[in-house]
């Protein structure tokens, strides 16, 4: 499959995470590119103050639409899904770029551990529920923020620990649940990507992930002393925003990846994940417990 001359000029982008570090930072170059763009944020007043920046960086002559949901709500996801469709004629990108990690175990109000809940099951849900409109076009992409730091997980994704309350209570002194916990999300966006382009070939959607690299942002900021002690050890080691954005921007406006479906890319090429995270019998069980774990929302519609 071949797409011609593709760039984002003209073309509907509806991104997450688009408030801070690299998500805004796309948005804007986005936009800059001639995007137009619907920003799916939680706080209205950080999103609207985006926009209008977006829109006076640009003179005018992008559109920003601003959708506010809770990523962690999958009622909240389901709402703005609907919400987005009666708005968009068109959507040509999606991006799930949201992302998070939390100290400490908490649970969602369906009942799930929060981090899986944020990073997986939110995108899982939200591109199920665009889809139709996405593949309206002749072509569209669907892109996800994974990480390099899938790499951690040693032995795949633990499906018998979905809930991670085991996760939770490994020893702190080598690495910490929650930073466990968020390595598995991004292996599971790895796997999430690869099951989403088998489901789509023929399509005209393709399916995108990529590692933006250790990016110095705000990420991390609202889990207590020590998580704010560590990012700003790290900081000297980190990217800036903009260096962390490039590839993903460069998913969303190159041509050289017409041919490509299921791949992750670090710097704008396509790297080999973890056997784990190429592992296709993972990612169909994977997208099963998935549709399982989104359908009792959709039973309080």
């Amino acid at each position: 499959m071949k797409t011609s001359n593709w760039i984002v000029k003209d073309k509907y982008v509806v991104i997450t995470g688009a408030t801070s570090g690299i998500g805004q930072t796309a948005a804007k170059e986005l936009a800059a590119r001639g995007a137009n763009l619907g920003i799916v944020a939680r706080n209205l007043a950080k999103a609207n103050e985006v926009a209008a920046q977006i829109m006076a960086s640009t003179g005018g002559r992008t559109n920003v639409d601003v959708f506010i949901a809770d990523m962690a709500s999958q009622q909240s996801i389901r709402n703005v899904a609907a919400e987005i469709l009666a708005k968009c004629s068109k959507i040509d990108v999606l991006i799930n770029n949201a992302g998070a990690m939390f100290i400490s175990r908490k649970l969602t109000e369906d009942g799930l551990e929060m981090t899986w809940a944020v990073n997986h099951l939110a995108p899982f849900l939200l591109t199920k529920l665009l889809m139709d409109r996405l593949k309206e076009n002749e072509h569209s992409r669907v892109i996800t923020t994974a990480s390099h730091g899938h790499k951690m997980i040693k032995n795949g994704i633990n499906f018998d620990d979905l809930s991670a309350e085991r996760l939770y209570s490994f020893p702190k002194k080598i690495v910490g649940g929650p930073t466990l916990r968020y390595a598995e999300t991004k292996l599971a966006n790895i796997l999430f990507t690869a099951e989403l382009a088998e489901r789509l070939k023929g399509s005209g959607v393709t399916a995108h992930c990529f590692d933006p690299g250790l990016v110095s942002t705000n990420f991390n900021q609202n889990n207590g002393l020590l998580a704010r002690m560590t990012m700003a050890g790290m900081k000297p080691f980190s990217r800036s925003p903009e260096k962390g954005a490039e590839t993903l921007v460069w998913l969303a406006d190159t041509d050289e990846i017409a041919d490509h479906n299921g791949h992750y890319y670090t710097d704008m090429q396509v790297t080999i994940p973890t056997i784990h995270a190429q592992n296709m019998d993972a990612a169909k069980r994977l997208w099963e417990v998935s549709e399982e774990q989104i359908r009792y929302s959709e039973t309080r519609v």
